[in-house]
């Protein structure tokens, strides 16, 4: 059984979902603020895979808003474990819980996945752009953590700052 996806020119199923504080956000209350947004799924906060990718949007976030793109993280996580995400690597975008993964499903960001060779059920780590419009122009399943967010970037035509440099 495979776990039906959205593609480019579909409309963006709509969701309500508690952000870290508790407070219900909506697609459409993000539409309104950006104008586009940038939706990603991700498995479990405060896992290095989900660690590294949250922190790329953090650090490619000002870019990103600068070409019109609210950034928005979505996990099934409880409010309580994104407040100490969010807190913990000063996350200035919303995080937002799907637990009872309503939303992931619809999105078709939860369902079968290999893991280790073996077939689970689980979150299938996603990134989707959505349109003022409500239409998705980028979605794409199963991405890698690790050079992600400038992947996505540069799919969009934006420019990322150089990273800082390491001393040593």
């Amino acid at each position: 059984m495979s776990t039906p996806r959205l593609e480019v020119g579909q409309t963006a199923p709509d969701f309500t979902l508690p952000d870290a504080d508790g407070t219900p956000t909506s697609l459409a209350d993000l539409l309104g603020t950006h104008g586009r947004v940038l939706v990603y799924v991700y498995p479990a906060a405060l896992t290095p895979g989900c660690t590294t990718e949250t922190v790329d949007f953090e650090t490619a976030l000002h870019a990103l808003q600068e070409a019109g793109i609210g950034v928005v993280g979505v996990s099934p996580d409880p409010p309580a474990k994104l407040t100490r995400f969010r807190d913990k690597h000063q996350i200035t975008f919303p995080l937002l819980s799907d637990q009872d993964k309503t939303m992931l499903t619809e999105w078709g960001a939860f369902g079968e996945k290999k893991n280790y060779g073996k077939t689970v059920m689980g979150v299938i780590r996603s990134t989707f752009v959505v349109e003022h419009d409500g239409t998705l122009s980028l979605a794409r399943y199963n991405v890698r953590a690790k050079g992600h967010v400038a992947m996505v970037a540069g799919l969009l035509g934006v420019e990322l700052p150089e990273p800082e440099p390491v001393e040593g």
